[in-house]
Parts: structure tokens; sequence; C-alpha cells
């Protein structure tokens, strides 16, 4: 029975256990919490949530879901839509699914990527019932090869009471042995994560469990949701300019040589284009230890400009995917995928060195960054692993676009209405503006420093107003209080930050 799947089930055991995705699904019951594979629509499951969400629709029910990053295929959109989620985290980016936390109908809990399954590990949180794990394969042993990403798949499958396996035969065999599954141990014994260089590989390749632990398997054959990053335009090409003439001051002055330090980008379309602006720099025989891999890795490989690149996840656009896993021998001997507690750990960040280049919602003229929360109060995705890398990086850079709708919004502004990021750990703003360093920097000279080479008229001229008033008041960080926020309220009320006419205080307030 089922013999047409032995190379991707080869335990032939296990191969009995092949079911429907509505069979799988029925092992879920109301109030489980349930980890799911799925790093930046990478690697997660794409049939046993959807057949949830159909049976939820007629059998109401309600689960904890925890997965790796964002999901793909509208996963996120449909079980909200069905009422399945009562929780999630630790990252999101649905639209559907915002809408719904921020009513108040689901709850987020907005977590440091590293950290998710470190609470399970020692049962700080809820623990996890049943995993969903997509895989290319299952060995003889019952081990689980992961797909386009790791994320927390491997403690979820280690962790949970049962595992769901789903067996994609989109996604290629050749994946195998692309993975590098290594597990902390529990404190107090745990022993240094013994990684010296991005392309250090100190684990397995497969998520080692009990093959008894596998419920039921159920075979897809779908790939992964494509990337929505969009092309460079002016401004983010000028960011990339602004980082790499940057860099080579640092290499001139001999902080850095040509190879650099290794790179963590987060997701979007800012830090791919700001990884591609290395195309044509004077960089060679770089490196990268990251979270995920876009578009821009491959083009730096493709150009000669990258060594190696560690991460948790692939996300690709279509044509990128077609290229790169229509051809992954070509790439797979300069890649690793691995658990982000790992791909994210502060240990492995501040031994290597890491120049962490993340994007900000806002930043405030002290140095302070909101990643998170639309006008202070509105999730947009969360966290992700930008804290992670900042806290502990060689140079921790935040790149945002100075101006948003259409310049009715400034994204530096006199105090952030939510701190992610706090001045303590942030070194470098850069904007299509410019770009400010603020290592050894005062707050009063950061003020300075960000305003000047930051920010787009009329805000820069506001901005010194503001500070100008604040000094007035006193004190190591000045400020207005009573009007460090009220670009944010003005915005509320009117859709723009700009003052009306007539508008007096500091900073057109």
């Amino acid at each position: 029975m089922h013999d047409e799947y032995q190379d991707r089930i080869r335990n032939p055991l296990l191969r009995e256990r092949i079911t429907s995705a509505a069979a799988a699904a029925a092992l879920i019951e109301d109030g489980m919490t349930i980890g799911m594979s799925g790093f930046t629509r990478a690697g997660d499951a794409k049939a046993v949530p959807l057949a949830l969400a159909e049976r939820a629709r007629h059998d109401p029910l309600q689960i904890t879901l925890m997965t790796g990053a964002s999901l793909g295929s509208d996963v996120d959109k449909i079980l909200t839509e069905a009422g399945v989620l009562a929780r999630r985290m630790p990252f999101q980016s649905d639209p559907t699914l915002r809408a719904a936390i921020n009513r108040g109908e689901v709850m987020f809990i907005d977590q440091h990527l590293s950290e998710t399954v470190e609470l399970l590990r020692t049962g700080q949180i809820a623990p996890i019932n049943i995993a969903v794990i997509e895989a290319i394969a299952i060995t003889e042993t019952g081990a689980i090869i992961p797909t386009t990403s790791v994320g927390n798949s491997a403690s979820f499958a280690i962790l949970a009471d049962k595992v769901i396996v789903e067996i994609n035969l989109a996604q290629s065999l050749a994946l195998e042995g692309l993975h590098d599954i290594f597990i902390p141990k529990h404190r107090p014994q745990r022993e240094p994560i013994p990684l010296m260089t991005p392309s250090d590989r100190i684990g397995t390749t497969a998520i080692m469990i009990a093959p008894e632990k596998i419920a039921a398997i159920v075979i897809t054959e779908k790939s992964d949701s494509c990337s929505t990053i969009l092309a460079a335009d002016e401004d983010t090409a000028a960011i990339a300019a602004h980082l790499v003439a940057f860099f080579e001051r640092e290499v001139a002055l001999g902080r850095l040589t040509e190879r650099l330090l290794p790179i963590q980008a987060g997701i979007g379309t800012i830090a791919n284009a700001v990884m591609a602006g290395f195309i044509d720099s004077p960089f060679q025989h770089l490196t990268m230890y990251s979270e995920v891999l876009q578009d821009s890795t491959f083009d730096l490989f493709d150009a000669g400009k990258l060594d190696f690149a560690s991460a948790s996840s692939i996300t690709l656009s279509a044509p990128k995917a077609a290229q790169v896993f229509g051809d992954i021998g070509r790439y797979k001997e300069r890649l690793v995928l691995r658990p982000q507690e790992v791909s994210n750990h502060p240990e492995v960040v501040r031994r290597l060195g890491i120049i962490a280049i993340n994007t900000a919602l806002e930043a405030d003229i002290y140095g302070n960054v909101n990643s998170t929360h639309v006008g202070g109060t509105h999730m947009m995705n969360g966290i992700g692993g930008s804290g992670d890398f900042a806290r502990n990086a060689y140079l921790a850079v935040f790149a945002t676009k100075s101006l948003a709708k259409g310049g009715r919004v400034s994204s530096i502004v006199p105090m952030v209405s939510h701190v992610d990021h706090n001045e303590h750990d942030v070194d470098i703003i850069v904007t299509e503006i410019g770009l400010a360093d603020l290592r050894g920097l005062a707050p009063r000279e950061r003020a300075e420093v960000i305003i000047e080479n930051c920010v787009a008229d009329p805000y820069r001229q506001m901005l010194r107003d503001y500070v100008a008033a604040a000094k007035l008041r006193g004190g190591h960080t000045p400020h207005v209080l009573e009007q460090a926020l009220s670009w944010h309220v003005r915005y509320a009320a009117t859709g723009s930050m700009l003052p009306e006419p007539g508008d007096s205080g500091p900073g057109g307030q």
C-alpha cells in the first residue's frame, strides 16, 4: 500500500499512516496548542490547516497557533475567517489576521523569534499538543527532512505529543542535506553553541523523533507562496548607496576589511534592495548569517560576491524560485538552513560579529526605533528577529524611507509612539536622505546628526524647532513631553503630520 511514496516515506510501516488532510485535522481538538512549520511563507503546512478551517465552519473550535514566523497560502487569513485562532504567536503578516488582532479578537503574543521554543522547552508557556510539519521525506528511522524552512519545526516536533507530517511532492528531494538541525540542551547542562563561522555544520540533516510519534501523514503538492517584495526604487537604491559608502569608510578606517563581517538582513523590499546594492560594491567574499534568504542572496551568489549563506528559510519571488529550486545543486554547498533559535541566537550573533540590517516603521531623534506598532497601538507584523540581532550585533543598522503616505507622515519623529529597539541598541539610522552614525554620541548629539542627515523637508525644520524648545526645558534627553507625540495625534485627526496654517508650538506643534 502506498508504495509509490517509498522514496519519500522510507520507513514502510509509516506508509500505513498516510491519510487525508481532513482525517489528520480531526486529530486537532478545541483548546489545543498547535505548532506548525513555516517561516516567512516558506516550508509551511499547506493542507491540514485548511482542512481544519473547513471543519471549524460547521464544528466550531479554537486553538493556540505557534509557528516559526509568517505563513503563506492565506493560511492565517482562512483560519481567522473560520474563527479558529484564539491565540497566535510569535509573528504574522496577514492583513485579515492583523485586523482581528487589532480588534482584540485574536490574542497575539509578539515575541523575539529566538525565544518561543526556549519558553516551550522550560514549560513557561502551554505545551504543544500536535505539531504539523511540512517535509520532503521521512527517513528509515522516522526522522523528518524539512523543506524550505526550519524555523521552530524541529523543537515543535520534538516537544509535541503527536506529529502530523505533510509530505510535499512539489518540494525537491534535492533539498535533502541542506538542513542543520541542532537543539540546545536543557539548562543548566547547556553548552555553548559550537558555531565559529556561518558555514559550520553542527547538527543533523533531519529532525530526529521516534517514529511512533507520527500520527498521520498527508500527501500534498503545492509550492510555497512567493515573496511579496517590490522592485528597488530610487529611494531604496539611495539607502543602499548610503550604506555601501559607509562600509567603504569603515574599511578605509581599518575597522572592517573588504569581506566585511557576516551580514543579517531582515525581510522585505528595503532589506532586499540594500543587499542587492552590494553587487556593484567593492566588497568581496561576503557571508550571511541571517533568518531569511531573499532574491538578493542568490543574485550575490551569481555575481561572485557571496561565499556562503546561513539562515532559517528561503523566501523568493516566483522567477527566482524557479531558477534557484530548479538548479539547487548549484547553490547547495554554499547554503545551510538552521532552527531559528540557532540562526537568531544572541550568543552566536555576538560571537560572529554580525552586521544587522533591519527596517523601521519609525525612529525618533534620539535613535529609538518602532518596528511594530502603527500610531503606537495597532500591530503591523511583529518584532520578528530584529531584536535578536540588533541587541547583539557588531553594527545594528535600521533603514527606512524618510516619508510615508505621500509625504503626510515623517518616519523620523520627536518621540516614537512605541519602542521595540531602544537607543542603546541602535548604531546606524539610514534613509534615502542620508545616514546617521550614532556610535559614541550623547542624546543631544544624536538628535542633531539624525535631523541633519535623515529627515526630509519640511519635517527637518520642524524637528530643529522641537529640539530647540526641548533644550530650554533641560535634561539629558530633552523633550517637550506635552508635544512629543503631537505629530501622531495630528495624523490621527487630520491624515497628515504636517501642521495646519497657523499652528504654533515647538516644531509646528
